[in-house]
């Protein structure tokens, strides 16, 4: 007795060749826009919470190198995990960058904070990107 497969977009019989996945060429087609759809809403909210780091980076480190407290960076929106690339500088310490703007996560006197950098000209022999 041979068992029938099911179309994972409607549920109904798979019939024909073995490989067949889907009941139709409306499923198989629902199913490749679904999936677009779901990479599409990924890229949108990395590129927007990469835009919003970029904001507020900028916003505070105006003069190019700066120190703040992590908690006034994170009520306005910052999210560390989202970054471009980053460096590493001579002491071992890794700058995490969004686009021109860098930060470094720093514990000063037991509190946390983030020293603030934009990207220098002498930073580009040892740039890394993901």
């Amino acid at each position: 007795m041979a068992t029938t497969k099911t179309c994972p977009v409607c549920e109904g019989p798979v019939i024909g060749r073995s490989d067949k996945k889907f009941c139709s060429i409306k499923c198989r087609s629902i199913n490749q826009y679904e999936n677009r759809q779901l990479t599409e809403a990924f890229f949108l909210e990395v590129d927007r919470q990469l835009k919003i780091n970029r904001k507020i980076l900028k916003k505070y480190n105006r003069s190019g190198f700066t120190t703040i407290r992590r908690s006034q960076l994170f009520e306005e929106g910052f999210n560390p995990t989202f970054f471009t690339h980053y460096w590493k500088n001579p002491k071992g310490e890794v700058y995490l960058f969004v686009y021109e703007f860098g930060f470094l996560k720093k514990s000063v006197n037991g509190k946390q904070k983030y020293v603030l950098v934009t990207w220098q000209p002498y930073m580009n022999t040892s740039k890394k990107y993901f």
